[in-house]
């Protein structure tokens, strides 16, 4: 065989194709048609073990929506025999045209029993999946935590949610903190979110908060407002406040209490947030469960220097502490940060108050503050969380996307309801704190200064920490 080397032509060809790599990839469009697309699960009654509801979308001429449910069967022949339950179907203008959600309610199942569905309507159907309902008692489960993907969702966020649950199949729900897009109405970015996830939604449910990409300027009102996509999109419970409906509610799973916040609503509106921590009060000091996890999306404690959120951490953290919140997970930084609000020097053995995590699943990266109350931080690194609750135990571990565990703890409760901290996370590799090249290429040398002065001053606070 001949080699040409140093070819003139070739070497304009390589050229060309580097550039188109490494240039932002033009996006698909996602035009809907009478097949279902975007499939997700999620709940609207709070009863896991014998509810599931399961959201789609299709073209205008689908109007009679149903879906079909039968108990598990190795064989196919249960396909003829499945339960029709018809949807409900709300209209959405996207991009000038009308699209069609549906929502279908599967009631009255059997806890802790596995169920094959499908959603259509007459000749267009999706594929069969399959789910298992919850127990009706506290038994061992694990749930999927995302921070932020916002950004290059299809071509890089894919592959964290798609590790996650090849990591951890079994799990029983998935939990998104916020900025799942970057445009709140761009629909092809909704449907690189769905692409992303795939089939994985149809077989996992979702429990998702907004976080301020969920939000535009409503050019009508002048005002701020909930995307055009997140209602139609998902079905979450509706039991919280009356304004904040699938952004701010409560749901129950096998002795967990999981509340979603909508702390970007309560940033822009002071009686939003007051509101909305009366309501979460009200949550709180009724709650049979053993455990209990708030998911928002602006941070309690930011891992960024000036990105603190002073007012709803004045308000809210005062909650978590008398209301004994065990976990409060977070996004919006773009970095990774676990610790508790404790001062320097006294044990943390025995937190007295949540530990507050922030994440981040997709590619935008920030750089990281080191803060006082983070005993595990990390910089631009994807990320996703397996948290597995198991009587009095919860153990949490966090994986960077290319599968190695970067974070791990475990909480232990006594029968007083007192938890205590076992940190193992010191025994794993060096945490990765390098800044991401974005800021490398466009810091100053006195900038990039301060952040290694910033990192040495971590370093001897932790080693401060018992």
């Amino acid at each position: 065989m001949k080699v040409i080397q140093n070819s003139g032509v070739f070497g304009l060809l390589l050229g060309s194709f580097l550039a188109l790599t490494s240039a932002a990839q033009t996006h698909k469009p996602y035009t809907p048609s009478p097949y279902p697309d975007r499939v997700i699960m999620g709940w609207q009654e709070n009863n896991a073990a014998t509810s599931q509801s399961v959201n789609w979308r299709t073209d205008s001429t689908i109007v009679a929506a149903i879906g079909a449910i039968h108990e598990a069967d190795a064989s196919p022949d249960f396909v003829k025999k499945a339960t029709l339950v018809p949807a409900t179907t709300e209209t959405v203008v996207v991009d000038g045209k009308r699209v069609l959600y549906h929502t279908v309610h599967f009631t009255n199942l059997k806890p802790n029993t596995k169920y094959s569905y499908r959603v259509g309507a007459g000749e267009y159907w999706s594929e069969w999946f399959h789910f298992k309902t919850a127990n009706d008692q506290a038994v061992p489960f694990s749930f999927l935590y995302f921070g932020d993907a916002q950004n290059d969702i299809r071509s890089l966020w894919s592959r964290t949610i798609r590790g996650a649950y090849s990591a951890m199949p079994s799990v029983s729900l998935m939990i998104h903190a916020g900025d799942l897009i970057t445009t709140s109405n761009a629909d092809w970015q909704w449907g690189e979110w769905f692409e992303a996830g795939g089939w994985i939604n149809g077989m996992v449910p979702t429990l998702a908060s907004p976080g301020n990409h969920e939000y535009f300027r409503d050019p009508a009102t002048n005002k701020s407002s909930l995307s055009i996509h997140w209602r139609p999109s998902f079905v979450l419970p509706e039991n919280g406040p009356t304004s904040l409906k699938e952004t701010a509610y409560y749901f129950d799973y096998q002795g967990v209490r999981f509340v979603s916040l909508n702390s970007q609503a309560a940033l822009l509106d002071a009686n939003v947030l007051e509101e909305q921590a009366k309501w979460l009060v009200s949550v709180l000091e009724k709650n049979p469960n053993r455990w209990t996890i708030v998911t928002h999306h602006h941070p309690i404690y930011s891992t960024a220097n000036g990105r603190n959120n002073d007012e709803w951490r004045l308000k809210m953290e005062p909650i978590y502490k008398k209301y004994n919140v065990d976990l409060v997970l977070q996004g919006h930084d773009h970095t990774y940060g676990r610790g508790l609000n404790m001062p320097l020097g006294q044990s943390r053995k025995y937190p007295d108050g949540p530990i507050y995590v922030v994440s981040v699943s997709g590619p935008k990266m920030y750089t990281i503050g080191l803060q006082d109350w983070m005993d595990r931080a990390g910089s631009n690194t994807q990320l996703y969380q397996i948290i597995s609750v198991d009587g009095n135990k919860l153990s949490y571990k966090a994986y960077t996307v290319a599968g190695e565990l970067y974070d791990v703890f475990d909480l232990t409760k006594n029968a007083g309801g007192r938890n205590k901290l076992i940190d193992t996370a010191p025994k794993l590799a060096p945490e990765l704190l390098a800044l991401p090249e974005t800021y490398l290429n466009r810091f100053t040398p006195e900038q990039i200064k301060e952040y290694e002065n910033r990192f040495k001053e971590y370093k001897a606070r932790k080693d401060k920490k018992k």
